[in-house]
């Protein structure tokens, strides 16, 4: 390659001999601890769902299913840009790809505060969701096949190394966009109590009078506040991180090295070292290939159902920490223990990730998956039950149980993300393990569809079922004198935020259980049922069929990305790739 960009290519960062290894690792974990936060989105959820009302949602701001699917497209763009990125990276090498990704997640953000500032939803989406996605994908899968083969005897270690700094984005995302969304908020102007302010009602909206006109306004804990007034500091926050994101992973991106051809640890021998399994192969299968083995397809299925099983709750993980504990233990669960929950979520995520894939060095690929999916149908079923008995019975042990089984969940579904690169080094050989594995994404982005649908969708099927059953208890008066309007415009009402299951508490009859405990009930047994297909899946992986391998001759030649690599002062006649000795 030559011109401006010659120096990101992939012929120019071949380290020199002696290099140490371990001056790799924490590029790859600077870019995903970066572009990780997109773990962190459920803090984005409340500030974008009231935009306009600031203290609780107006007439025309964003609904919550609305601003949910921007991560989802985030995700779906993730594997799409991974999936073809992959083999983009192969040629290239990985400091170009991380160069790129750097400019579109960075990118992303800076056109995301520009949708907010002028509330076009469509430009959070572009901005945020689909270049901010490729932002994502390219910088996921540049380090994965790059670490592979600067660990060779340790792949799931590897691996783990690369990716988990993607489920410790949150750690640092969750506190810092805390940060920024308190800095840069504004409260909206009061008009008083509401027992001193006359309002009105029209179409589901409530109106005051001021200076002759009708102003929106929101009510929120008995005081009315002027829509419009206020600001919830989630356009500067977006800004403020796409110009960090950006910086740290351009100087992350100018730190990647790759090995030499034919380099390998000094004294490691597979065979003589024990590492030679039935499930790890020494061949190898072509990029192309591997599409037409069985054992894509299943371990596509392996990730994708294990993926969707987190995905939709990671999602909304702030909202539903507070609808089910935060009106029993309202001392305990506030907004910034629900914070907290999030943050911790990436802490777990991050270190399942590690310590998944690199137990699963000694306990095998397929055996880790196992102990994933029989443990987590186990812990999805029991969630439910936890939420039956806090709405009964609101005792701290079962938000500690709750607590507790949510951690485990993660550390599993951080090591399924980790694990997966390995597991497909063992089986398709690592020549084009870079290049698979973002096909393979694609099941990322399935699931960043299937969570938050099933989740967003059988959520809003039961909140609107609970509301109708709350409204059915309440006193017509009742209902008419706190929401200005008759009961039968219940449906209006709900469509335009003015009413909710929390209001209509307030005026249900005495000893009322709240129902919503009981909103995310469905989605954990669908959860459920989606490992125990992953589970058949993962049972039917073999070894690939040697009509797939690569011909030895074809297997030893340079890679096309490799076509003119630096000379090396000590060459070999045949290039030893990792698991091709």
């Amino acid at each position: 390659m030559v011109g401006p960009f010659s120096r990101l290519s992939k012929e120019h960062i071949v380290a020199e001999p002696g290099f140490n290894r371990w001056k790799v690792p924490p590029a790859s974990i600077a870019i995903h601890l970066c572009i990780g936060s997109v773990y962190a989105w459920s803090i984005f959820n409340p500030p974008l769902t009231r935009i306009h009302g600031v203290v609780t949602s107006a007439s025309t701001d964003w609904a919550l299913g609305q601003v949910v699917w921007v991560f989802t497209v985030a995700i779906v763009f993730l594997g799409l840009s991974a999936a073809v990125g992959g083999k983009w990276l192969e040629k290239v090498g990985p400091r170009m790809v991380g160069v790129t990704a750097a400019c579109c997640w960075g990118g992303g953000f800076l056109l995301g505060s520009l949708g907010i500032v002028t509330h076009q939803l469509w430009l959070l989406y572009v901005g945020y969701g689909a270049i901010g996605g490729c932002g994502l994908g390219l910088g996921y899968v540049s380090p994965v096949s790059t670490l592979i083969r600067w660990f060779p005897d340790r792949r799931g270690m590897a691996t783990g190394m690369a990716i988990m700094g993607f489920g410790g984005g949150a750690m640092i995302g969750a506190p810092l966009k805390e940060f920024l969304l308190g800095l840069y908020s504004r409260a909206p102007q009061s008009l008083g109590a509401l027992a001193d302010v006359t309002l009105t009602t029209q179409g589901g909206v409530r109106y005051a009078s001021l200076g002759g006109r009708l102003r929106e306004v929101v009510v929120d804990a008995d005081t009315v506040y002027l829509v419009g007034t206020g600001s919830t500091g989630v356009a500067a926050t977006f800004l403020t991180l796409g110009l960090l994101y950006f910086g740290v992973m351009l100087l992350a991106a100018f730190a990647y090295r790759v090995p030499a051809p034919g380099w390998k640890p000094a004294g490691w021998n597979p065979e003589a070292n024990g590492t030679a399994r039935k499930m790890i192969t020494n061949n190898h299968v072509h990029i192309d290939r591997a599409l037409f083995t069985p054992q894509f397809y299943l371990l596509w299925i392996v990730l994708c159902f294990n993926v969707t099983a987190g995905i939709g709750v990671l999602g909304v993980a702030k909202t539903m920490m507070t609808e089910i504990f935060g009106n029993r233990l309202p001392t305990i669960v506030d907004g910034a223990f629900a914070a907290t929950f999030v943050m911790l979520i990436s802490v777990f995520n991050m270190t399942g990730r590690f310590f998944w894939s690199s137990a699963s060095d000694y306990l095998g690929r397929k055996n880790t998956y196992f102990i994933f999916f029989i443990l987590g149908i186990v812990l999805y079923l029991s969630i439910p039950y936890c939420a039956r008995q806090v709405s009964a019975d609101p005792k701290v042990v079962w938000l500690v149980y709750f607590y507790a089984a949510s951690m485990i969940i993660f550390t599993m579904y951080g090591g399924g993300f980790s694990t997966i690169p390995a597991y497909l080094a063992d089986i398709f050989g690592t020549r084009y393990v870079g290049g698979i594995h973002g096909r393979l994404l694609t099941a990322w982005s399935t699931a960043g569809v299937l969570g938050p649908l099933a989740i967003t969708s059988l959520r809003d099927r039961a909140r609107l079922g609970a509301i109708h059953e709350l409204a059915a208890q309440v006193d017509p008066a009742a209902f008419a004198a706190k929401f200005g309007a008759p009961l039968s415009q219940l449906e209006l009402l709900v469509e335009k935020n003015t009413v909710t299951i929390a209001n209509l508490l307030e005026i249900a009859p005495a000893g009322t259980v709240d129902p919503s405990s009981t909103l995310y009930n469905s989605t954990m047994y669908l959860m459920a049922g989606l490992l125990a297909v992953a589970l058949v899946a993962n049972a039917l992986v073999r070894p690939v069929h040697e009509k797939h391998h690569m011909e030895e001759e074809e297997s030893a030649a340079p890679a096309p990305a490799a076509a003119a690599p630096v000379a090396h002062p000590h060459p070999l006649p045949r290039p030893v790739w990792p698991g091709n000795q």
